[in-house]
């Protein structure tokens, strides 16, 4: 599984990237506006540290207008995946940003059909929200795992990013249903390392060794 970093921070990029951790990054209008930072100064930024694809959404809504802002962010660099709605106008815009050579992650997904609809609009990425579904007592990991099988039915290039992702759990079983990338929160992707048991066993090693009175150095 691919591990995408869902923030515009670029001193966790930086980190956790330097421990080849990031395969790739997306970011929202949300976290632009957490950054504090210019949309075009802070993706290119981003898009010099990794080396994977890093999305960048536009706040568009008509079809004609998103393909102008998709190009527009599409020039920062050539990884950029332009972020779209699923809407039809989304779809639109999708098709033809993929047909000119652009990837495309179409975001906001809530249903198998929605994310039919996107992979035969061509595009790279569908990202189903698995934490908002969970939320309105939904099983998001439901629509990971009905998307896996119609994407795998019928042969569909279309990655799942499996997105919204609230807890460590949430990655397990992202991962064991076969979705290609993870989007995480930094916080969330380095809680992936901690257990109980390991700080427990680490704390009786730790304590043994000082015993023993000896050093390795």
């Amino acid at each position: 599984m691919k591990f995408f970093v869902d923030t515009a921070d670029t001193a966790a990029i930086a980190d956790l990237n330097a421990l080849g951790m990031v395969d790739g990054v997306t970011t929202n209008p949300s976290l632009i506006l957490k950054s504090g930072r210019d949309i075009l100064e802070v993706t290119r930024e981003i898009c010099e540290m990794v080396e994977g694809p890093v999305s960048a959404e536009v706040v568009a809504t008509e079809a004609d207008a998103m393909i102008t802002e998709g190009r527009k962010l599409a020039a920062i660099a050539p990884n950029i995946a332009v972020k779209l709605p699923l809407t039809w106008d989304g779809l639109k815009a999708c098709r033809m940003l993929t047909d000119e050579g652009h990837m495309v992650n179409v975001t906001l997904c809530f249903s198998a059909n929605q994310a039919l609809l996107a992979a035969k609009a061509g595009a790279t990425f569908i990202s189903p929200f698995i934490g908002r579904l969970d939320d309105i007592n939904l099983d998001g990991m439901e629509l990971i795992a009905d998307i896996r099988t119609i994407y795998d039915n019928y042969g569909f290039e279309t990655q799942i990013l499996a997105a919204s992702i609230r807890s460590v759990n949430h990655v397990t079983v992202a991962a064991r249903i076969g979705a290609d990338v993870a989007t995480l929160p930094p916080e969330v992707l380095r809680k992936l390392a901690f257990h109980p048991l390991t700080d427990k066993g680490l704390e009786t090693f730790l304590s043994d060794w000082a015993k023993t009175g000896q050093s390795i150095l």
